[in-house]
């Protein structure tokens, strides 16, 4: 990390966020780069202007440089550390080129020729020089690696040619400092992505990035105002001091910040957006969350995504295939994993925990034969066989030879069950399409009943319409509405299909989240209303609220009510009341609760 020194107390204009907890030594100003000197300075720049020469002869030559640059003499060390560079070169010029991907193979010739135009140039030099050639996947691979002080400290290299990469590199860098300094505790991930990563940029790309809070602990405040506030923080005003250390005047930062616990709601929903994130993102920080996802995600493990299901459906397909050109040994192997894991993708689509291996025959047999009746006997003792008789056989020693015709019959009868499983599937996501859809309907009307305080569903529909002529709603929301109540209404007849029933799903749960971000908002402006702060003394501060007839005063995170004296309360005293509020539309408070507040603190001012 840098050698900057940290303030140790906060600015009187930093944004104050209640119920997270700020380290004062993150309150800094400045972003965490290395801190020039006036004879650092100098020197870079006087090495810069030496190797002018050099530069002009590489970009000459290969013009498809990505950019080139000069290692600052505080990361070398990292460098000989990790790259296996000999330990004598940390006094040395440390140049870093990056050239594209498909110059890899190439790498050793490249090389070798900068070193030829380095000795030709020695003589211009007032030290020596060392040069590292290098790739972009070979960057990624460092965050990847958390390697994260290798990747700050090409970011912050001093460029002799730079085609954008090294610009955009330097503001994350600079951007992911400034939030380290204020919110580390609360920083789960700090992440690249997009087209930046793929390699796939055009001149009006975005370089992508993804900051997640843990929010798990935050309890004195609505999550919709926490995500609000941080977004101001961290899209706004760090964003924009991070242009302004890069000196750029345009920010190229496209920032999405998510808090963990809705980050993990879309995970496990399998949301595309985040699953493309955590496939193509390169963490520039991490807390050991970001790669376990990454590596659960590469492994199909992330249930009940479609990509895992995808995954274990096809691999019965191809190691059928495998299966037709191997011997004993690799043959019941093959032909046991091809039968096992699509049974296994079948229990996780019916909506359960897939089973070990050894329990995966009477599964199938318990739920599609027994209890749904969908599977014909027949196929659930082509996996009997299978698994029990041949593989457990041939696993305890019991089977040590099988025949030709043997292999042809597990062979059909493998094809055969994986032909039955792929139509099993379909009578699956059928008979789902109506209780998905069912409970899509009770969740957004749910909502709707609550937002509208209607009952019926034509009264509650003709109640919406109302807050979208008031602006409160927008026409999409009530297409999605209809989308909802017309796939509803499909499914009781059996004419839903899986793609109408689909879409309405993953539009509901845009209606869904704004209807709850709705309902909060109402909430929040009610409990706005009875909300103060109170200042006693030089430095001491109390928040006040009145709430669902009652005072509470909230000191040093201590919960107090306030009646006619101040008495111990808690917070799940206050959290109730909270609740109980939301169904009034206005907020009282008795004047003698500030005479008891009087009594109690002596003189005070009220904060609005």
């Amino acid at each position: 990390m840098s050698s900057n020194k940290r303030a140790e107390k906060k600015d009187s204009d930093d944004a104050e966020i209640p119920g997270m907890k700020l380290d004062q030594k993150y309150s800094s100003k400045k972003p965490l780069i290395p801190e020039n000197t006036e004879e650092v300075q100098k020197e870079m720049d006087k090495t810069k202007k030496e190797l002018d020469k050099l530069k002009g002869s590489i970009i000459k030559k290969y013009p498809f440089t990505i950019f080139l640059s000069i290692l600052h003499p505080q990361s070398i060390k990292f460098f000989i550390e990790e790259e296996e560079i000999p330990k004598e070169t940390e006094k040395y010029i440390q140049l870093y080129w990056l050239v594209p991907e498909d110059q890899f193979k190439n790498i050793s010739k490249l090389k070798a020729e900068a070193v030829k135009m380095i000795e030709d140039l020695q003589g211009k030099f007032g030290q020596k020089v060392w040069i590292q050639v290098k790739t972009p996947v070979d960057i990624w691979e460092m965050g990847l690696d958390s390697k994260f002080e290798l990747m700050q400290g090409v970011a912050m290299s001093l460029p002799l040619h730079d085609k954008g990469f090294l610009q955009g590199l330097r503001l994350t860098e600079i951007h992911k400092s400034l939030v380290l300094q204020k919110f580390e505790k609360y920083v789960v991930s700090y992440v690249l992505g997009g087209s930046f990563v793929r390699g796939d940029t055009i001149k009006t790309s975005d370089i992508d990035v993804f900051v997640i809070i843990n929010d798990t602990d935050v309890k004195r405040m609505p999550r919709v105002e926490l995500r609000e506030r941080l977004r101001g923080i961290i899209v706004g005003e760090h964003v924009q001091q991070a242009c302004s250390f890069a000196g750029v005047k345009n920010s190229i930062l496209n920032i999405q910040v998510y808090l963990l616990t809705d980050f993990w709601e879309s995970v496990k929903d399998a949301h595309p957006v985040i699953f493309t994130f955590i496939r193509d993102g390169v963490p520039l920080y991490d807390r050991g969350t970001f790669m376990p996802w990454k590596t659960l995600l590469k492994m199909g493990k992330l249930k009940p995504s479609p990509e895992a299901i995808d995954m274990f459906m096809s691999m019965g397909d191809n190691t059928v295939k495998r299966a037709k050109r191997a011997l004993l040994d690799i043959l019941l192997q093959d032909i046991y994993w091809s039968v096992i894991t699509p049974s296994q993708a079948l229990i996780m689509l019916y909506g359960l925990p897939p089973p070990n291996t050894k329990e995966t025959y009477t599964q199938m047999k318990k739920i599609f034969v027994d209890k749904e009746k969908m599977l014909e006997k027949k196929y659930i003792d082509i996996l009997e066989e299978i698994t029990i008789k041949y593989y457990k056989g041939y696993e305890h020693e019991k089977i040590k030879e099988v025949s030709g015709a043997q292999i042809d019959k597990l062979l059909k009868g493998t094809e055969d069950y994986l032909k039955r499983l792929k139509e099993l599937r379909e009578q699956i996501e059928k008979q789902s399409l109506q209780k998905t859809i069912e409970q899509v309907h009770k969740d957004v009307f749910g909502l709707l009943e609550a937002v509208t305080e209607k009952k019926s569903q034509v009264q509650i529909i003709q109640e919406f319409e109302k807050l979208i002529k008031r602006g409160k709603f927008t026409q999409q929301h009530l297409r999605i509405l209809n989308e909802v109540v017309s796939a509803k209404a499909e499914s009781k007849k059996g004419k839903l299909n899986f793609q109408k029933s689909d879409t309405a799903r993953r539009n509901a749960m845009i209606l869904i989240n704004d209807l709850i971000e709705f309902s909060q908002r109402k909430d929040l402006a009610v409990f706005e209303k009875g909300k103060m702060r109170i200042k006693f003394g030089e430095k001491d501060y109390a928040d006040l609220a009145a709430v669902n007839g009652q005072v509470f005063l909230v000191k040093e995170g201590v919960v107090h009510k306030v009646t006619n004296k101040l008495e111990n309360s808690s917070q799940e005293e206050f959290s109730k009341a909270m609740d109980e509020q939301k169904s009034k539309k206005s907020v009282e408070i008795n004047p003698e609760v500030f005479a008891v507040l009087k009594k109690e603190f002596g003189r005070f001012d009220i904060i609005l």
